[in-house]
Parts: structure tokens; C-alpha cells; sequence
């Protein structure tokens, strides 16, 4: 079935700030409408650079960015309706949270009874009704993150923008904001488009996700597509924990391919960007995946011989670095409820699944 027209599409958008090195190339996206949609990649990949291009705070170098059918590349932030939540929340400190949601309203000359209506509204929504005449510097961290957001959903914008809004808070607050900020998504059905450089809070909040690097999108997909069947190496190295073999193919068929390690092991696995015969390649597969034999016995094919270097208890699982030939550590999880009881020093077999090991270029 066709998707329907989408809200927003970039097409052959570029952006360089030396007219010679591209920041963001040659830039393909859509954004459905009512989809909270994540941009993800490291420092420098261009995720935050096509976010400001969105929101016109940058303008492209060429291409152009849609919107709802309409051309957007050359209209001011101002104009496009648009709510930006940023990790330094923005608020006005001499203002109080009242105030500091209302600005987007008084801007747009609302009346001050359909204001403060409005404004209740969205401060109850993020969980501070009866805190609008106290000021930022009264709130926690937490709490003046929930008025920037307040502040960015009170005009009922087209689009709400969101900038890495969640970097400052302690892990566990981060983590509680991301369950609601999905709740509040998912009750309100506005388009989300929130950058991150950290894959789990991408996992955990979106229906899909764009995985940029170097200025390129490199896989852009569902959240259980984009960890379980990685396009290429980089994403299955930066989405996820990932345990990686250096191979040489030896034989591909239509799908698959047989590789050969360095340790002279063969093993079976998905053929993702067409290997040929005697290409340099990397197997990888999640390490929850692998699963380990202490028995002694070799037990299937795709085993590879290998020895504990060290035992991580997680609180949810323990993470096994083990000693593989003539390869860099390998990582192993195995669930709390394993009948294994590893150690440093054991020697292991590990059972790569050939449906689980992909094979990358």
C-alpha cells in the first residue's frame, strides 16, 4: 500500500559553509505526517544541520525542502509554524513560566483570556499545572525542560523541532522524559523530529529512525529493521552493541555467503551488499545473538572456539568479553536465567547463528 503524500520532504538538499566540504549531501528525506521521526549520528554527521534547515535557520546550499505541498527553502523560521524545544531550554529567566509559554501567543497577538485558557492547557500537559507564577530558576532541570516543551506545543504547531532537549538531565530523568515525551506524542498526533546522537533514546522514542554519517542518511527505517537488519557496517556498529569478525568470502549463492576467518573457521551468513568471492569482509552479529556452549563439545556448525577474558553483571544481564583467534574481543550477552555460571578463564564455543551473522562490505 502507497504511503500517503508526506508532510515534509527534503529533495537533493546540500549544505556546505566553505563552498567545498559538504556538510549535509545530497539529501533525500521524507517525514510522514503524525510520525516522530529521529535524526541520529555522531558529532558532525549533519543531523543538527538538517534539523536548522528545517526549522530555516539554515538555509540549503541547493535542493529543496517541501512542505504539505508547498515550498519551504526560502520562507523565515517565523513563518513556518513550527515548535523547537533545545537542550539549554531557552527560557526567559526574568520571565515566569506563565509567561515564558505564553510568549509564542502574545508574538501572534492572542487575547488574553484564550491565552491564559491556552497556556493552562499546555502547562497541565507536561505535568506543572499551578507552577506558572514561579520563574526557571525556581524549577529543576526536569521541570524547565517541560516548559520549553510546554512553551513549544501551546500554539498547536505544524511541526514541533527538538535538538538533543533531553542532553542535560541525569540518566534516569532523561529516561523517564523520554517515556513521556512518546506518551505526549502519541496523545497529541503532532510530528516529531528530535536529533540525538544516543541510539537507545532513538530506539526507545521513535517510529522511525535516520541514521546520518558524514553528511549522508545512511539507513532510514523502523526501529526493529534498523537493529535487526543494519544496510551497511557503520549502522550496525552505531545502532546497537555489535560484535564484528574480519572474514574473506569463499563462496555466495543468492543471499548468503560462506567466510572464512582468520583462525581457518568457515561460517554461513546473509550476503547484505553482494560480496564477491575472495572479498575482505566483517561478519557481525548482536551479542545477544551468539550463543555460548561451555560443554567442551563443539556443538553446531558457524562455532567459533574462544576463552572468557571477563564477566560484567549488567543488573539485567552479563556481558562476556572473550579471547577469539587472530580477532579483536568479542562481546557475548547471555540472559541472568542462563544455567551457565561463566568465568574468567573458561573456554567457550560460540554459536553464531548464520540467520543472525550478516556479512558487510
Amino acid at each position: 500500500m502507497a504511503l500517503p503524500e508526506p508532510l515534509v520532504r527534503f529533495s537533493g538538499v546540500q549544505k556546505t559553509y566553505d563552498g567545498s566540504t559538504l556538510v549535509v549531501r545530497d539529501l533525500n528525506l521524507e517525514i510522514q505526517s503524525g510520525e516522530f521521526l529521529s535524526l541520529l549520528g555522531p558529532s558532525g554527521s549533519g543531523k543538527t544541520t538538517t534539523l536548522m534547515m528545517l526549522a530555516g535557520f539554515e538555509s540549503p546550499t541547493s535542493g529543496e525542502i517541501v512542505l504539505a505541498g508547498k515550498a519551504i527553502t526560502k520562507t523565515p523560521p517565523h513563518k513556518r509554524n513550527f515548535g523547537m524545544v533545545f537542550q539549554n531550554y531557552a527560557l526567559f529567566p526574568h520571565m515566569t513560566i506563565a509567561d515564558n509559554v505564553a510568549y509564542p501567543l502574545t508574538v501572534r497577538k492572542i487575547g488574553k483570556a484564550e491565552r491564559e485558557a491556552q497556556v493552562k492547557k499546555a502547562l497541565d500537559m507536561v505535568h506543572l499545572g499551578g507552577k506558572g507564577e514561579r520563574f526557571p530558576g525556581q524549577l529543576s532541570g526536569g521541570q524547565q525542560q517541560r516548559v520549553a516543551l510546554a512553551r513549544a506545543l501551546v500554539f498547536n504547531p505544524q511541526l514541533v523541532l527538538m535538538d538533543e532537549p533531553l542532553g542535560a538531565l541525569d540518566k534516569q530523568l532523561r529516561e523517564h522524559m523520554q517515556i513521556e515525551l512518546k506518551e505526549l506524542h502519541r496523545k497529541l498526533g503532532l510530528t516529531f523530529v528530535y536529533v540525538t546522537h544516543d541510539q537507545s533514546e532513538a530506539l526507545t522514542m521513535s517510529d522511525r529512525v535516520a541514521v546520518f554519517n558524514d553528511g549522508a542518511i545512511q539507513q532510514v527505517d523502523v526501529v526493529t529493521r534498523l537493529y535487526e537488519t543494519p544496510n551497511n557496517r557503520f549502522v550496525a556498529g552505531f545502532v546497537g552493541d555489535n560484535t564484528a569478525f574480519d572474514g574473506l568470502v569463499l563462496e555466495t549463492t543468492a543471499d548468503d555467503c560462506q567466510v572464512q576467518f582468520p583462525c581457518g573457521s568457515t561460517f554461513k551468513g546473509i550476503n547484505v551488499n553482494g560480496a564477491k568471492k575472495t572479498s575482505k569482509v566483517q561478519a557481525c552479529i548482536r551479542p545477544e545473538r551468539i550463543a555460548p556452549h561451555f560443554s567442551g563439545d563443539r556443538p553446531a556448525d558457524n562455532c567459533l572456539q574462544a576463552k572468557v577474558d571477563d564477566v560484567i553483571y549488567f543488573g539485567d544481564h552479563l556481558r562476556l568479553r572473550c579471547t577469539v583467534a587472530k580477532q579483536a574481543q568479542a562481546t557475548v550477552k547471555i540472559g541472568l536465567t542462563s544455567p551457565f555460571a561463566p568465568k574468567q578463564g573458561d573456554d567457550v564455543w560460540l554459536h553464531l547463528p548464520p540467520e543472525h551473522l550478516r556479512i558487510y562490505l
